[in-house]
């Protein structure tokens, strides 16, 4: 009996999809009197043989198929709809068991398949290269069993297949952990994308989600300190009394009661640029930006990056970004962040910083978006070098509107004295005088005056937000690029 792969699509068991391509022939699984197996179905000129299936069945030892179920009429095997199966997916999660043997069977049966394997088993991750691999074979495997728009089901039964295979690429910050792959909201993804390159020349294409979400630093944020607000002509005699006191406490209380109306200021675009006008004890009183994110996040949140960043994030950054491919930037970095250099080309604690921008550079956004820049030029826009002697209002008067960034000031790159955050051309002075510090308080600075990330930056940013400080974690659109380094990362064994 010859079948044709048109009509046996799919073998179900109750209504269980179970049969995977492999290598051109079929792997289905079978079941008879409680005993399971996966038995191959050769496959020649397109067309499955369906004797010679039940041939080589009934020869193997403990067969459970008897010499009279070579009939096609009394096969146990049944043709049926997958339409049961589908809806259960719909209903709730797919299996994750069935999802690992499809990705399993699928790498197994194209070329490299098995060196991925090796490698997680031999380093339990997967370097870029590697990654990209398995998202082409998968799409491969996809396409080929289910045309070249796979369902919606499809495509998460393979993203789920990946993270319960390899474990350690699951991210704990995502709601599947398995999104970076196939997140089937917004319809990203590295699944989505490659299968989107597929699909370039055909004339039907994936429609894109409309989901909306939060936008960072410029979504409203209630207030968490419980200090009292003024308003009115108590506000405004506030403003007034702490413009020209030399009384620092009091300069930080009344900043703490003019809070909610300061973030009136950030938060309406046509007032948002006058903020360093109406509260210029920014400029000469350091610690107040910190003090304004506190009151929006609590002590809490607020101590988070210099709580995880030394002995967590850093020392697994410098690790990772060991496996980079070679640049002559990176490994100048690398050699500053550790410390091994006598003529960095930055301080320590900045170095390690900038190669988090090189596991999350700058993406372009599309055709009529500007060329996509490099990780190198998007770390002008984070940090900038002033020698000591040169004059600090001379460079404002150069920088522009630029997205707020840290001016370092000192004697060599790797010699930093004083940190600045300049904003809207004037210079804002940090609090404590460290890299790490100082990149606290810019970060803030984003949220403290409603500031958006600079475009270049924004998976770098997105990822400080989400992973390290854990600030709107499921609302804020994250790239598959920040979530694959979340996992890649908190999974490390550094």
């Amino acid at each position: 009996m010859r079948v044709n792969t048109a009509a046996l699509s799919y073998i179900c068991d109750g209504g269980r999809e179970t049969i995977v391509d492999y290598c051109g022939d079929m792997l289905v699984p079978v079941e008879y009197k409680s005993v399971s197996k996966w038995v191959r179905v050769p496959k020649v000129e397109d067309v499955y043989i369906y004797s010679e299936f039940l041939q080589g069945e009934s020869s193997s030892e403990g067969s459970f198929l008897s010499d009279g179920s070579s009939s096609s009429s009394d096969s146990t095997i049944r043709l049926e709809s997958t339409k049961a199966w589908k809806r259960q997916l719909i209903e709730g999660p797919p299996d994750s068991s069935s999802a690992r043997d499809i990705v399993n069977a699928a790498l197994h049966s194209k070329p490299g398949g098995d060196q991925v394997i090796k490698e997680y088993e031999k380093k339990k991750s997967l370097c870029d290269g590697t990654r990209r691999k398995v998202i082409n074979i998968l799409v491969a495997d996809m396409v080929e069993s289910h045309g070249r728009i796979p369902p919606v089901h499809v495509r998460i039964t393979y993203a789920l297949g990946i993270t319960t295979l390899f474990p350690n690429l699951k991210d704990p910050d995502s709601k599947n952990g398995y999104e970076h792959f196939y997140d089937h909201q917004s319809g990203s993804g590295y699944l989505a994308w490659r299968l989107k390159t597929v699909q370039r020349n055909s004339a039907q294409e994936i429609e894109k989600s409309k989901v909306s979400f939060q936008v960072g630093p410029k979504t409203h944020h209630s207030m968490h300190s419980p200090v009292r607000q003024l308003s009115g002509d108590e506000c405004n005699e506030a403003m007034s009394v702490m413009r020209h006191s030399s009384d620092i406490t009091l300069v930080q209380d009344k900043m703490k009661a003019t809070f909610q109306q300061r973030q009136k200021v950030v938060q309406d675009r046509a007032t948002a640029s006058t903020v360093l006008d109406l509260f210029p004890r920014f400029l000469d009183t350091s610690g107040l930006i910190e003090q304004d994110f506190t009151m929006l996040f609590g002590k809490e949140v607020s101590g988070k990056f210099l709580a995880k960043w030394p002995t967590f994030f850093k020392p697994r950054i410098i690790a990772d970004c060991k496996n980079l491919p070679g640049s002559l930037h990176v490994d100048e970095l690398l050699l500053s962040a550790q410390q091994e250099s006598d003529d960095g080309v930055w301080d320590c604690e900045v170095a390690a910083i900038l190669l988090l921008l090189h596991l999350l550079p700058p993406t372009s956004k599309g055709k009529k978006s500007p060329v996509k820049i490099s990780a190198k030029d998007a770390a002008g826009r984070l940090v900038k070098f002033l020698r000591v002697g040169k004059s600090i209002e001379t460079f404002l008067k150069d920088t522009g509107p630029a997205q707020p960034f840290l001016l370092c000031v000192g004697e060599r790159n790797d010699s930093i004295q004083h940190f600045y955050i300049v904003m809207d051309q004037k210079a804002i002075p940090c609090k404590t005088q460290t890299g790490v510090a100082a990149f606290d308080e810019l970060f803030k600075a984003h949220f403290a005056f409603a500031v958006s990330y600079d475009e270049a930056l924004c998976n770098f940013y997105t990822f400080i937000q989400t992973t390290v400080y854990g600030i709107d974690v499921g609302s804020v659109k994250e790239s598959p690029r920040v979530k694959e380094i979340r996992a890649r990362l908190l999974h490390s064994s550094v």
